[in-house]
């Protein structure tokens, strides 16, 4: 490690102006950045610790019976109340210490592309809410570690419409936990929304032939004969682009048959 300077603001305001300091970042649960400062992969003077708001934790619902999630709430605290697919997702994410110390808005905010919660995200619609504005999950993720975040911009809230029904299958990299492909479906009254995670050199997408497949019939053998190009899947020592493709099927075939 090397030396930097920690801030601990107990409101969003004051993580903002926080952050307006030259090299500051912000920390969430720390699961993803204190492995990257311990490399050396980073080096910001300055650590914003976003673990104090309050009004950052927390899950609710609002008026239009979305599902709202602070920010800073931990995995474990979404396997708890979260919808059932969404539920399911987050009580398998990585091993009980990260779970009790990651956060949601950390891992949106980073958007790794064998992350968990962009699939739920873009799979289920979310609109993610920061101290400046609300992003469709349409338009927030962008590619590999990149969404439509600016600079010093901080997701606050996530807002989850709650599907009829949903469902998320991962094969798990057996070291990190991550997804090697992970599937989320969700089904609500006017269609299927299918997303994956872990596959694509372009992070997490829409499987659009699958979506109007099972918006027709929702059942796994709706999804007999479609298939994925594998020519945009990520090729690396745990799976050739062509396993990963095969995986995609497998995985929301399971997803289907998981969801309720």
């Amino acid at each position: 490690m090397y030396a930097f300077e920690i801030e601990r603001p107990t409101s969003i305001a004051d993580a903002v102006k926080a952050l307006k300091t030259e090299e500051a970042q912000p920390l969430g649960g720390g699961q993803t950045l204190i492995p990257t400062l311990k490399q050396r992969l980073a080096m910001p003077s300055v650590l914003v610790s976003l673990a104090g708001i309050k009004e950052m934790r927390g899950i609710c619902k609002d008026d239009q019976g979305r599902m709202c999630i602070g920010a800073g709430t931990i995995h474990a605290d979404v396997a708890e109340g979260g919808f059932p697919g969404l539920a399911s997702l987050a009580a398998h994410i990585g091993d009980p210490a990260v779970r009790n110390r990651g956060t949601i808005g950390g891992s949106l905010a980073n958007n790794d592309p064998s992350a968990c919660y962009p699939a739920a995200a873009l799979g289920a619609g979310a609109v993610i809410k920061t101290d400046k504005r609300e992003i469709a999950a349409d338009d927030y993720f962008q590619g590999m570690f990149d969404t439509a975040l600016d600079e010093g911009e901080i997701i606050t809230e996530v807002k989850f419409p709650v599907p009829e029904v949903s469902g998320y299958a991962k094969f798990e990299q057996p070291a990190s936990r991550f997804a090697l492909v992970g599937v989320f479906v969700a089904k609500f009254a006017d269609g299927v929304r299918v997303a994956v995670t872990g596959a694509s050199e372009g992070g997490v997408f829409r499987w659009s032939e699958a979506e109007e497949a099972l918006s027709k019939s929702f059942d796994a053998s709706a999804l007999e004969g479609l298939s994925v190009p594998a020519d945009v899947m990520i090729g690396d020592l745990h799976g050739t682009p062509a396993y990963r493709a095969h995986l995609v099927g497998v995985m929301t075939r399971r997803a289907v048959a998981a969801a309720k």
